[in-house]
């Protein structure tokens, strides 16, 4: 079995077993009973082949995506500077929950499989924000590695409807 094949099993076996013993953490979303001015734990930087989890002080660009019920973004391409931290706002002007995640297209596929296998999977990672209809989310990125990479809702269907986007690093 190929090193990708066994990641994304031993992913979805690690999250299919932390569901049973997580409590009610509900999916894509934050918790109900979460105060909205509450300090969150940072999330240790992971070097990605995309980039790494970027310093909100060093951001040098804000960048605005709309995610819409035609199961597209608006952009859907960015350029963007090598060694650019780069703050994300996300709009979610549709009527349904919207996601967006960066990452490779192979990743996306992968984990937009595990998505539909796993529609209640939870998971939180500082290179995705999950949008509720009307509702704005943000997060910020430093793309500190040249390459073609992409940006997708993964929730069963709209990915797979040709919510994608693409981010060409220069």
């Amino acid at each position: 079995m190929g090193e990708k094949a066994f990641t994304a099993s031993a992913l979805a076996a690690f999250l299919l077993s932390t569901a049973f013993w997580s409590g009610a953490v509900p999916a894509h979303g934050g918790d109900p009973n979460e105060k909205k001015d509450a300090v969150r734990t940072p999330v240790e930087a992971e070097q990605m082949v995309f980039g790494i989890a970027g310093d909100p002080k060093r951001v040098t660009r804000t960048i605005e995506i709309d995610m819409r019920d035609t199961m597209r973004f608006v952009p859907a391409q960015i350029d963007i500077k090598r060694g650019e931290t780069v703050r994300f706002v996300i709009r979610n002007s549709g009527a349904v929950l919207h996601e967006l995640v960066l990452g490779d297209m192979t990743d996306l596929e992968q984990h937009a499989a595990l998505m539909k296998r796993f529609p209640g999977m939870v998971h939180a990672e500082p290179y995705m924000v999950h949008v509720e209809p009307g509702r704005n989310g943000e997060f910020v990125w430093q793309f500190n590695r040249a390459g073609e990479f992409h940006y997708g809702c993964l929730i069963p269907g709209h990915f797979e409807a040709g919510m994608v986007g693409r981010i060409r690093v220069n």
